[in-house]
């Protein structure tokens, strides 16, 4: 659970089911601003139609792939996730897959750094 963030933390919602906006900025600015080093810790929230993209397109959960990798903190929404019947796909993925409604209200109440797509 995300409970504290600190001024060097960013946590990205995606929650758009449009593939050009997954790959033009989601995952560009995502990626970059882990390896780049342009925060300490950067956190991923797949919530909303995002999970069902997630779990039905291979380009994009190739590029998911790639962010796990580098160390990109990755977190499904479950709600969402059953609603769209994703949440077993998520999982294979190696997401996380949990409830977020009061990770993110916590995160917002921390001050936290949070941008959304």
């Amino acid at each position: 659970m995300i409970t504290k963030i600190d001024n060097n933390e960013l946590a990205v919602i995606w929650s758009s089911s449009d593939p050009d906006v997954a790959h033009s900025t989601v995952f560009m600015y995502t990626l970059n601003a882990k390896c780049r080093e342009w925060w300490n810790v950067v956190h991923l929230v797949i919530w909303g139609p995002s999970a069902k993209l997630l779990a039905e397109d291979v380009s994009i959960q190739l590029k998911m792939k790639d962010m796990i990798q580098a160390g990109v903190n990755v977190t499904a929404c479950r709600e969402n996730a059953d609603i769209y019947n994703v949440a077993d796909d998520l999982a294979d993925l190696g997401i996380n897959v949990k409830y977020m409604g009061e990770p993110v209200t916590e995160m917002l109440k921390s001050g936290a750094k949070i941008i959304t797509f």
